[in-house]
């Protein structure tokens, strides 16, 4: 991991065509702006972890619900199975 120390209004260039601008520092917070090409996608690391984990609990749902699913399937009109 490169770490570089910045103060507001510098900038790191990363590629050809991705800025990243220390736009203000405010005790703990620091403000970035990122000039990045629409292909280029950016997110927050944050909302990443919160969507992979939503992602995982939907690939795998608790007992309750497969029971459930599975005995509205077997209570279906014209089911004719056991």
């Amino acid at each position: 991991m490169l770490v570089l120390s910045r103060r507001a209004g510098e900038s790191v260039v990363i590629g050809e065509d991705v800025t990243i601008t220390v736009l203000e520092v405010r005790g703990d917070v620091i403000r970035i702006g990122i000039d990045a090409p629409r292909s280029v996608a950016v997110h927050r690391a944050e909302l990443l972890e919160q969507l992979e984990t939503v992602n995982r609990e939907a690939a795998s749902p608790s007992e309750d619900a497969v029971q459930s699913l599975s005995a509205a399937l077997r209570s279906r009109p014209g089911n004719h199975a056991g």
